[in-house]
Parts: structure tokens; sequence; C-alpha cells
């Protein structure tokens, strides 16, 4: 039996202004018509002996989760939930901790979603192959052999070849200065580290005893003392916290003695980047990437995104130029690894685009900000078939809603009634309210606010299906 671990954390900052926080790259499709997510649960489907995955990812992308394995029909075999990240160590301990409760002894495919593996059959296969050696408790990884210096991955040293299929681990190596990348991708004996792991969970926990024993303690403590509901477990804050914030490389991989790597020859990247983006994209005659409404001349070696409105350009060669409805990011491709830095200068400069999108997800639908000024804003809001909002009051505002497509169902005060496309209602300040959607399709209507104070936290829940403290 081999269970996939889906590692769905991170914040996906140097893809921003697509990525972000509240709506990071993991529930975008960049390569295709699936988000990164869904590519990764599909890819590995055809691994035998595989099982539905474990996911492990933030508390607050439950809701956007659950909606995407909806769309392509994923039942996970547990969904773990962290209150907050504390990096690779603490995850897969969770997923080893918890497989060990249900299954005798599993082995643990370890997989990040930011990937792309350009032949999905022979990654396939590989880990078909590698599953005997993992069996035999011993932990395996997948390297790829590097074709350029790249300075934003990490890479892995191994020793001579134990067999004709893979190699002992002989060092990890985080990301290098150009000149040493250089140096490696001229030697045999260096790869690129996937972070792709095999191991079984009882191989895990016995590492993490011997090489991080606080971590063990910490998510043992927190699986022991956490709310589980259905498939979804919701960890303990506390006692989450109390684990170290550590990668798998630095806590148990650069200690242990009996690691192999495995040569993955298909075409692999990490997705981390918009330069990788545009690496991996199909490219017109000029080497520019062009996506949605763009006219360009004389440009070359461009990676364009236009979201909302036409993008010109004239004269430029080797730019990202990535535009959303709110954001638009200008940047050399050879700066691809430092925009978490202008994200970290936008969250220090207080600017909710550096965390936020205007269209937000919600477990009921979506909401997108329109317009905003001082005392008004008007919002686009989407209600899914059947969803319901809490039943809530503002102090400090005043709601009107006007139905574009579809059927509401509304409560005000004591009064509870239809409206329909074309229709309208009024929401007094301080009035408890409710919106549903009772029909078969989506619900649009345009929401105008009014009043002193526009915020999300002007939102006091009295009910709530979603069991949700806050906005």
């Amino acid at each position: 039996m081999i269970i996939p671990v889906i590692l769905a954390g991170g914040g996906g900052e140097r893809l921003w202004p697509l990525s972000r926080l509240t709506y990071p790259k993991q529930f975008i499709p960049i390569l295709s018509d699936k988000s990164l997510l869904q590519e990764s649960i599909l890819r590995i489907k055809k691994i035998p002996e595989v099982t539905n995955p474990i996911i492990i990812c933030p508390q607050s992308h439950r809701y956007t989760l659950l909606d995407q394995l909806e769309k392509i029909e994923v039942n996970p075999l547990k969904i773990l939930l962290e209150p907050e990240g504390r990096n690779t160590a603490s995850a897969i301990a969770l997923a080893a901790l918890y497989s060990l409760k249900v299954y005798k002894n599993p082995t643990l495919l370890i997989l990040p979603i930011d990937h792309f593996i350009s032949n999905p059959e022979e990654f396939t296969q590989l880990v078909s192959k590698a599953v005997t050696l993992a069996n035999k408790g011993k932990i395996v990884t997948f390297g790829i052999k590097p074709t350029y210096p790249e300075t934003g991955y990490g890479y892995i040293k191994t020793g001579k070849k134990g067999n004709t299929s893979y190699f002992p681990v002989e060092k990890f190596i985080e990301k290098p200065s150009i000149e040493h990348a250089s140096k490696y991708i001229k030697q045999k004996n260096y790869f690129w580290n996937s972070g792709i792991y095999l191991f079984t969970s009882k191989e895990y926990i016995k590492e993490l005893k011997k090489y991080a024993l606080s971590i063990f303690t910490a998510c043992n403590n927190t699986l022991n003392d956490s709310e589980e509901k259905d498939n979804i477990i919701t960890l303990n804050k506390d006692l989450f916290h109390n684990s170290p914030n550590i990668s798998i490389d630095y806590a148990i991989l650069e200690k242990t003695k009996d690691i192999y790597l495995f040569p993955l020859k298909s075409a692999w990247s990490d997705i981390g980047n918009w330069h990788n983006i545009w690496k991996l994209s199909k490219k017109d005659q000029t080497n520019n990437v062009i996506q949605g409404k763009v006219v360009s001349l004389q440009t070359s070696n461009s990676f364009i995104h236009s979201e909302s409105r036409l993008i010109v350009t004239l004269g430029i060669d080797n730019l990202v130029i990535v535009e959303t409805n709110d954001a638009l990011l200008v940047m050399h491709k050879d700066h691809a690894q430092d925009l978490k830095k202008i994200v970290n200068l936008l969250k220090q400069e207080k600017h909710t685009e550096a965390t936020e999108h205007r269209l937000v997800y919600r477990p009921w639908g979506s909401y997108e900000l329109i317009e905003k000024s001082k005392r008004y804003q008007v919002k686009h809001i989407t209600v899914k078939p059947g969803a319901t909002l809490s039943l809530q009051l503002h102090y400090h505002r005043s709601e009107h809603w006007v139905v574009v497509s579809g059927t509401a169902k509304v409560t005000c005060g004591n009064e509870i009634f239809l409206i329909t496309e074309n229709q309208s209602t009024y929401i007094p300040v301080g009035v408890q309210h409710r919106l549903e959607n009772p029909g078969k399709t989506p619900l649009h209507l345009i929401e105008v606010q009014i009043g002193s104070y526009l915020n999300e936290d002007d939102i006091v829940r009295l009910a709530d299906v979603y069991n949700r403290l806050a906005s």
C-alpha cells in the first residue's frame, strides 16, 4: 500500500500577483485547466497500490480545498488542517503518525504540489521500482540531473551507484551560489532535489525519534488532542505550535545514513517563479509567452499575462509582466527568485494586495470587490446552489442587494421572502439578516454597502452552518 501525502501549504509569493496568501498557487490553474493541487493528485492515480491521498493544508483553505477535490471527484483518505505552517518535517510527521493509527506500516509518497513532470508514466514506473527499497526500511528520494546552473533549487550529491537503478546519497546542499551551481552541472553525481520522498511510516517515525524527538513529541500530542470529524482533522493550535519550524531536509535527511536517490529522467521543474513558468510554457516566434489580451511589437523572450485589461508592449526583452484586476507586476526575468522581497515590502507598507485578491472565496461561494470609496463599496456576490450565508448583522453599514440571476431567499429581521432577477431589497444597519440560494443554479447579485466602516470584521455572526467565528 502506498499513501500519497500531498503537502498543500505555502503562500506562493514568487508567483505574485496571481498567487496570494488567501488564494495561493496550489489552487490556481497555471500550466493547464487544472490547478497545481488537482494535477498533483491526478498524476499519481495510476501508481499500483496507491490509495487516496492524505492532504495537509492550512485551516484557512479548508473550503477551497474541498471545492477543488469535488471538481475532480476525489475523496481523500484524510485532510489534516494546520492552524499555522510548521514546515515539512512536522507535516510529514502528522501524516506518518495518523497512518500508523489506521494501517500496520504503509509506505508514504511525499509530494509537494508545485511540480511539473513532463512524463508522469515514467514517474509512475520509477515509484513502482523504488517502493521495494522503501519497504526494506530505506528512505528514498528522487533527483533530476541539472540542465543549467539553477540557484533556486537544492542539490543532492550521490556516492557510487548502488545498482543499476539508484545511488546512495552522500550530501544535501542548500540553494548554492551561481559559481557552485555551475560546477555541479558538470559533475555526474549532482542532482536537483525534487523534494519527493518515499519511505514507510515506521521508518520516518524511527528517524524522527532519533534526530528530531521534539517534532515527534509535539506532533504526537497534537494528533492525540485534535478534533476529528468525517475525514477532516482540525489540529490543536497550541500543541502544534510547540513543533519546531524546520524542513525534513534539516531535521532528518541531512543526518540519516540510509538514504538513496533514484534519478528521474523526465523533464522536471519546480513551478515556483515566473521564469520557470516561462520556460515550461509554449512560446511564439519571438520566444514570448502571451496570455490574455496582449498586443506586442519588437518584444522578445518575455512572459506577458493579462487578466482584465489590454497590455501593449514595444521594444522590450526578457521581462515578466503580470496584470490582475488590482495589481501590475513588471520584472526582469533574472529577478524571479527575488519577488518575495517585494511582497514582503508590500506587507510592511500594509498594502492589502500583498495577500488578498479582489475575488475572495468563501465556503458558500465568492465575492469580488468592484468599487470602493470612503463610505461605500460595491461587490459581486456569487452563492452556490443550496448554500447559505451566516445569520448576521452589521453595526456600521447598510446593504442593498440586487439580484442579477438566480433566486435569493432573504431573511431580514422577522421577514423571510424570495427575490429574483432584477429585484432588490434593503438591509438596514443593525438588523439581523441572511442570504440563501434555494435554487439549482448559482445566485449572482450586486451588493452596495454604505456606512462609516466597511471592513469585513464588522460582521456579528448569530448562526452559521460552517461554524465560523470570523468572516
